[in-house]
């Protein structure tokens, strides 16, 4: 019972944690910066933080060709392709809403899982997954929810559930390549930030890191380091206690995503959205298994 206290804890704090970053990436892009530069030093600033973590521990990263796929993997399915659709979507999407399609993280997870066979078939589930699409499409149809210029970047903002739906069921049926989750991260960003480099100086997103900084530097640096231990956690904790528990911090990514948009950029939602995220929510609780999978030792390493 005391371990699964502690699981339940972590899971709060990671998603406290996780919430937030979107509300500061938010922030970000308000000041104008954009996608592929706000990843490449998000990557850089999770590289130096879990590189320093790294040298404390006193581990090395894995170099074997396995290992560097895990890393190409984790940075592509984590943060490069998910953020990049994400942060395009914030462009248009309010934060609060943004945090509302995190919510679909389980849903893509549990059919994911079944073709993997890391989950069972349950009805319930495939109830909790009708109720979850009701929810989508109450943010994307009515006129009166959001505007239909802002509603179809929705589906853009889907991609990165889906992709992580795809990474935690990869994660839990294969392992990682025998790294632990520091190391994993450390050398998913600094693979990240290679990917990402071209990328901003190719498209004109590039930051110019020099000072002075503004606010919205400041955000994409917080955003940056908490998202670096943030994940760091969720990694660990998918090997620990599953796919299906670790997506559970879905309920509050989308909870304090909304409350922090709320808080810190005085966002306001018509009934719709609120419908939208007690459908989400109903959904959640549905797609979710009766029973996690809580090992007594980590299930990977």
């Amino acid at each position: 019972m005391k371990g699964r206290a502690g699981l339940v804890g972590f899971l709060v704090l990671l998603g406290a944690g996780w919430g937030l970053t979107g509300v500061l990436a938010k922030i970000a892009i308000e000041g104008g910066h954009r996608h592929f530069g706000m990843i490449f030093w998000q990557m850089v600033i999770s590289a130096l933080v879990l590189g320093a973590l790294t040298y404390l521990r006193g581990k090395r990263p894995g170099l074997g060709r396995r290992q560097i796929a895990f890393y190409l993997f984790i940075a592509l399915t984590g943060t490069v392709l998910p953020n990049a659709a994400g942060y395009t979507a914030l462009e248009r999407l309010p934060a609060g809403v943004q945090a509302i399609t995190i919510a679909a993280v389980p849903m893509f997870a549990f059919p994911i899982a079944l073709l993997l066979r890391n989950e069972s078939f349950r009805l319930m589930r495939l109830a909790g997954l009708g109720v979850g699409l009701a929810g989508v499409a109450l943010l994307v149809a009515p006129e009166t929810s959001l505007p239909p210029g802002v509603a179809l970047w929705v589906p853009v903002a889907l991609i990165a559930p889906l992709l992580y739906g795809i990474e935690g069921n990869v994660v839990a049926k294969w392992g990682t390549a025998g790294l632990d989750p520091i190391q994993a991260l450390f050398g998913a960003s600094v693979l990240g930030a290679c990917l990402s480099l071209p990328l901003a100086l190719g498209t004109g997103a590039f930051i110019d890191p020099t000072l002075p900084w503004n606010g919205a530097d400041w955000a994409l640096i917080g955003s940056s380091t908490i998202h670096a231990l943030v994940y760091s956690g969720y990694v660990w904790l998918v090997g620990r206690a599953g796919p299906s528990f670790a997506a559970q911090v879905s309920y509050l990514v989308t909870g304090f995503g909304v409350l922090w948009a709320m808080a810190l950029l005085g966002e306001n939602y018509s009934g719709w959205v609120w419908a939208a995220l007690g459908l989400m929510m109903l959904g959640l609780f549905l797609v979710q298994p009766r029973e996690s999978r809580l090992p007594e030792a980590p299930a990977r390493a």
